[in-house]
Parts: C-alpha cells; structure tokens; sequence
C-alpha cells in the first residue's frame, strides 16, 4: 500500500469519527440540519456527475439523496405535533423525491437545480427556526 493510500484511508476514517460523534452531540434540530446539508451535498455531486458523464456516480449520489429525504427527513416529521406543516411538508419532500427519480432518468439538470433549490428553501427556514432565541 503506498503512503498516499494509507493517508488517504486514515484521513476517511478520522472523517467518519468526526461525524459520528458530531451526530451523537447533536441536538434534534441539528440532526436535521445535518441531513439538510447532507441531502444538499448529495444533489451537487449528482449534478457534477451528471456533466461528467459518470453515471453510475450519479446514480448513487442521488440514491442518497433519496435515501435521506424519504428515509431522514420524511421519517422525522410529526404529523401529530407539526398538523397542515407537516403534512405540506411530506407532499413537498415527495415532491422533490419524484424529481429526483426523473433527474436520474432522463439526465436532467433542471430537476436537480429545483430540487436543490427548494431543499435549500427549507433548509435555511429550519436554520432560522434553530437560530431564534426560545
């Protein structure tokens, strides 16, 4: 194994540490900021593959970010708690799922800007909601 290999494994595992235990310190709103983040990152390395031409890759970020928005934050609402909110909300998360799917199926870019877009619409409401004093 070369050196740049070796470093290479290191540096992922410390990586991985590193969230792990962000995640264990971690308050319930910023869990869902992180799969916020998460779902972003996940749809801006699917567009880059998309432009490259690398489809498996492209395959699998949006698989992940599918996996987060159905899997995350659909699974974290409260229907009972959150009322009409959470129900828009999951309409909105299926909403972007289903965009998604279509980004990965005919290769388009435009389904992944709109979803990114409107990830990020929530994503910076549900930071506010975090930022304003109780």
């Amino acid at each position: 194994m070369t050196m740049s290999a070796a470093y290479g494994r290191g540096a992922s595992a410390y990586a991985r540490v590193g969230i792990e235990s962000g995640v264990m310190s971690a308050s319930p709103h910023q869990l869902i900021v992180m799969l916020f983040d998460g779902a972003l990152a996940s749809i801006r390395a699917a567009r880059l593959h998309l432009q490259d031409g690398r489809i498996g890759a492209r395959a699998e970020a949006i698989s992940k970010a599918l996996d987060i928005i159905n899997n995350g934050l659909r699974a974290a609402l409260d229907s009972e708690r959150g009322g009409a909110i959470a129900t828009q909300l999951d309409s909105l998360y299926d909403y972007i799922a289903r965009r998604l799917i279509e980004a990965n199926l005919r290769q388009d870019v435009t389904a992944l800007d709109e979803s990114e877009r409107l990830i990020e619409e929530i994503a910076s409401a549900w930071r506010e909601i975090g930022s304003t004093p109780n």
